[in-house]
């Protein structure tokens, strides 16, 4: 009963006025980014946060979790009309969707993803409600050790899956460490790696760095291909036939739980969630003959799963603090810049604010819906922008957003600087992911390790003198040398030192 009057409540505040403006400034500002191809949801939500610099936290939240989910149903539109994803996770998407577009099912197939991508969204929040009260219980009772070693699990989770180098996803988990180390100490107090610059004194800025890494990044590396945005196939009729509705029922259900149960899992994004419940949905069918050629299933699975996981990667952000994806980083980093440590004293700190982002998640979806079925024609349009002319106009935006988070030239030149090195680290196939996550939990996992060390007078067998702390870090370790010995040669496993995750 106390988890309805607590929805209750989070409802009479995601409900009012303002906030509902927000939810739909967030939900049509995601959208937008997922329909234009090369910004995908990370770098999208990065380039949005200076929106939301003089918002109150809780509207910035819910305006930026929208940003997020919104992404995912965007991203559907350029899959299924122009074989071109809008984001990482609607890749899938193209095989079946497009060939529907094709044979006149292109209203068809958006209204199967956008009714999927609800019935996914609203299933993980949900999950959320239920599962917000009893882990955050557990993790009230945490101490010091016990929050760094299940950090220390989520880094490494992220880090195994990052990839199929895993040098370059320490490498990388390295390199954020050290930058999260930049400003003052937190228990001497004395400045480190601040190079006698004041403005380094707080640390780096979150908002230029991860604007540069993904946003900044993304538009150079974008630059260089050749966008096309010519639809090649007419939307038709948005109503779907009675066996594309029966059809779907399957891939949906089972959808929504893949994407739930993967978004609790560091390191797995919608695009694996995505990839997963399309394998699934054609093992799973009677005629998997039909899959790539314009199978109903390809679509509402798919579509349900990465929107599901979207809302399921909250759940340990809200409930333990740590983010399960580079996106949720991102929203970690918005919540940081709010004064918010997100995690189970935030629950019991201003359950007002913690609730109502949660009720405004249904809201949200609601919204979305209504954004993606009678106005798919609005985004088509938005279609047409010069991609050339499009880039430009968000890279002045990128350049005011940094200006303005602080009033500090130096954070354009920091935006500008990480820019550079995020191109840079994505030509060479570095995964950003790991690198975001250790910046973002850096300072906290230090907190953590020097209490415990305090209290212990410097023993360090004080992390494994607990048997929760010690089974995280087992388990991590495990992680870690399972992943390792799938990539370095001579173990029998692949070679390849490509793909990341985050890129």
């Amino acid at each position: 009963m106390s988890v309805l009057q607590d929805l209750l409540m989070g409802f009479s505040v995601a409900l009012s006025p303002g906030n509902l403006l927000y939810a739909f400034l967030g939900s049509a500002f995601g959208t937008l980014i997922g329909v234009l191809p090369g910004i995908g949801p990370a770098a999208g939500t990065a380039l949005l946060i200076p929106l939301t610099a003089r918002l109150p936290p809780t509207g910035a939240i819910i305006m930026l979790t929208a940003i997020f989910y919104g992404t995912q149903y965007g991203g559907t539109i350029t899959s299924i009309l122009l074989n071109v994803p809008g984001e990482a996770a609607s890749a899938i998407t193209c095989i079946d969707g497009h060939k529907m577009a094709l044979k006149g099912r292109a209203g068809a197939a958006l209204s199967i993803a956008a009714i999927g991508s609800f019935i996914g969204g609203l299933f993980a929040t949900i999950a959320l409600v239920f599962l917000a009260g009893p882990l955050t219980k557990v993790a009230l009772e945490f101490g010091p050790v016990e929050f760094f070693a299940l950090m220390v699990l989520g880094i490494s989770l992220l880090m195994g899956l990052a990839g199929k180098s895993m040098v370059k996803a320490l490498m990388m988990g390295i390199l954020g460490l050290i930058l999260a180390m930049v400003g003052m100490d937190p228990v001497r107090g004395a400045p480190r790696f601040t190079f006698g610059r004041m403005e380094l004194m707080d640390g780096l800025n979150f908002v230029p760095v991860i604007m540069g890494l993904f946003g900044l990044a993304d538009i150079l590396e974008n630059a260089e291909e050749s966008l096309s945005s010519t639809v090649s196939a007419k939307v038709g009729s948005l109503m779907p036939s009675k066996q594309e509705i029966k059809d779907s029922v399957g891939p949906i259900a089972r959808g929504s739980v893949l994407g739930t149960v993967l978004g609790l899992i560091p390191g797995m994004t919608g695009s694996m969630a995505s990839f997963l419940s399309y394998s699934t949905e054609k093992k799973a069918s009677k005629h998997p003959e039909k899959f790539g050629q314009g199978a109903i299933e390809g679509v509402a699975g798919p579509e349900t799963a990465n929107n599901a996981h979207a809302n399921g990667a909250l759940i340990p952000l809200f409930t333990l603090g740590i983010p399960a994806s580079p996106t949720v980083a991102v929203l970690m980093g918005a919540f940081l810049m709010n004064g918010l440590i997100p995690g189970p004293f935030l629950f019991r700190e201003q359950p007002e604010l913690v609730w109502g982002v949660i009720a405004s998640f249904f809201v949200g979806n609601v919204i979305l819906l209504v954004l993606n079925l009678p106005l798919v024609g609005v985004w088509v349009k938005m279609l047409k922008i010069p991609y050339s002319i499009l880039f430009a106009v968000i890279l002045a935006f990128m350049v005011i957003g940094a200006y303005g988070a602080e009033s500090s030239i130096f954070d354009v030149f920091i935006m500008l600087l990480f820019g550079i090195l995020g191109y840079a680290l994505k030509k060479f196939d570095f995964p950003l992911a790991p690198m975001i996550l250790t910046l973002i939990l850096g300072p906290t996992m230090e907190r953590s390790l020097r209490r415990s060390m305090e209290m212990s007078q410097g023993d360090f067998s004080i992390l494994f003198a607990s048997p929760l702390a010690a089974t995280l870090l087992v388990i991590s370790l495990v992680v870690l040398v399972s992943s390792a010995l799938k990539v370095f040669p001579g173990t029998g496993k692949g070679k390849s030192d490509s793909g990341s995750v985050g890129k």
